[in-house]
């Protein structure tokens, strides 16, 4: 939850022009009655200092919709092929992640 808080109090600091600082970050949050700890707004802070949060969140809209409309087109065997290949390898990585597979 605190980290949730923490990212609303960057999202109105944003639309409010005012800097992202682990103190404003931790003055919205209270004000809220949000418990954050100060290690989350610190995090936050540190990640978003120098950027514009206003243009990261809207470069992830311009973003998602160029490969739907661009995904159309494609059609047939090779999409299906594609997904197959690609859920195969996810498997093959959860396997590896724990260094044993279920049957081993």
């Amino acid at each position: 939850m605190s980290e949730a808080s923490v990212a609303y109090a960057a999202l109105i600091l944003a639309d409010a022009q005012v800097e992202i600082t682990s103190e404003n970050l931790l003055a919205i949050t209270k004000a809220a009655g949000a418990s954050v700890d100060s290690i989350w707004a610190d995090v936050f802070a540190k990640s978003l200092e120098g950027k514009d949060l206003k243009q990261i969140l809207a470069g992830f809209s311009a973003a998602g919709a160029a490969p739907a409309a661009g995904a159309a087109p494609a059609a047939g065997a090779s999409t299906e092929a594609a997904a197959e290949e690609v859920a195969e390898e996810a498997a093959e990585e959860s396997d590896d992640d724990m260094g044993f597979g279920l049957f081993d």
